[in-house]
């Protein structure tokens, strides 16, 4: 009873048109910063502060909003004013968005080498009957933080542009992106037509600042490399 009581004697010295739902349903929630959203998902406060000024120093002791939906319950709740039932209901939310996203639980650990991207997609590609070429999207810690299908079909240059990939890419705000497509056949041997993509993509990275990590094959249970096989 105190907290609410507190929370709204402070929203009292706070125009109404600057409070957060408030501001929500008058400009849209793409306006809003992540301060506000998170305030809105916390609704309530402590004795001390407001629903905004406990979301201003979640993101200050986290760092910023997706360093915060790493966090671990037992992480969350060391925070004053985040309880088991705030923590939970936040845990929810940043699942949503992550499938939203349709970027599968797993791919948010490091991406480090080509093996954990091949084991992250063999599951999904290996087996498909048609070439898929699939993108993911990394933050500067090169974790997952986006994936999507630019093309199904036969490969060809003029066909998956760079246009597409990056895109994406600057939408999601990526520090780099990793390339991937499977060959029916089972074989993951890099075509002539591969390495023409992979070298195109490669030039349209650089010149966006968006680096890619590496174009991955996947076959029948195997994977190949391009970034290893040295082909760029």
């Amino acid at each position: 009873m105190p907290t609410n009581t507190c929370n709204k004697n402070v929203l009292k010295n706070v125009p109404y048109y600057d409070r957060p739902r408030e501001r929500l349903l008058r400009v849209g929630a793409d306006h809003l910063s992540d301060t506000e959203l998170l305030a809105i998902l916390l609704r309530t406060g402590t004795e001390k502060e407001t629903a905004y000024e406990l979301a201003q120093n979640l993101l200050a002791r986290f760092g910023d909003l997706r360093e915060l939906a790493q966090a671990s319950h037992a992480e969350l709740i060391e925070q004053k004013g985040i309880g088991q039932v705030k923590a939970i209901e936040m845990h929810a939310a940043f699942e949503l968005g992550r499938r939203l996203t349709g970027v599968p639980r797993q791919s948010r650990a490091a991406i480090r080498l080509p093996r954990d991207v091949a084991d992250l997609m063999i599951p999904e590609l290996a087996h498909l009957t048609q070439e898929h070429f699939v993108c993911l999207f990394l933050n500067t810690k090169n974790r997952v933080i986006g994936k999507q299908t630019i093309f199904v079909g036969s490969l060809d240059a003029s066909i998956v542009h760079p246009r597409e990939v990056f895109k994406e890419a600057i939408r999601r705000s990526s520090a780099s992106v990793i390339c991937l497509h499977n060959h029916p056949s089972g074989d993951p041997t890099p075509s002539r037509e591969d390495i023409a993509i992979t070298q195109t993509l490669r030039d349209a990275g650089e010149l966006v600042g968006i680096a890619l990590l590496d174009h991955v094959i996947i076959g029948d249970g195997k994977y190949v490399s391009l970034k290893e096989q040295g082909y760029f």
